[in-house]
């Protein structure tokens, strides 16, 4: 590869860059739509599909969601006040408290990955073909293969 072979090939790496970010973060992005459907920030919304997936100590949710634990805790109360986590004693750790999803919360959380989860309408008007090397193509980049259509890792 030649010198003017890697420029090219960093500028194309770039202008892909650039239309992923768009994709992802420009117009079609569904925070706002999960913001709305569920009334709170997607910080909690962010938290509470966090704490969806397992039982957490407030010590886990904040490494997870990387802010501090004086702000998790404020995250989790509100949570708590809106009826979607519980706390309960940790049994490995008198001090520590483990936080969990109620059924409601479960359902909010199940909700925002459904909007969250939603393909923009540009993305969903692509020929099969090319909706298909595309599903290849992000497969590869982030570390799952395709197969028959559906992500494997």
């Amino acid at each position: 590869m030649t010198a003017h072979d890697d420029d090219t090939h960093s500028a194309d790496a770039q202008r892909a860059w650039s239309n992923l970010r768009e994709i992802v973060l420009g117009g079609n992005e569904r925070r706002k739509d999960v913001v709305d459907a569920l009334g709170m920030s997607f910080f909690r919304v962010k938290a509470l599909r966090r704490i969806a997936k397992g039982p957490l100590t407030l010590r886990e949710l904040a490494e997870q969601l990387m802010t501090d634990r004086p702000y998790t805790t404020l995250v989790v109360d509100d949570l708590a006040g809106r009826g979607l986590v519980e706390r309960s004693a940790n049994p490995a750790d008198r001090r520590s408290k483990i936080v969990s999803v109620t059924p409601a919360g479960r359902e909010a959380a199940l909700r925002a990955e459904a909007i969250l989860g939603t393909p923009p309408p540009a993305l969903l008007a692509l020929p099969p073909e090319d909706l298909a090397a595309l599903a290849r193509i992000t497969a590869r980049l982030t570390g799952g293969a395709v197969v028959e259509g559906r992500r494997t890792t």
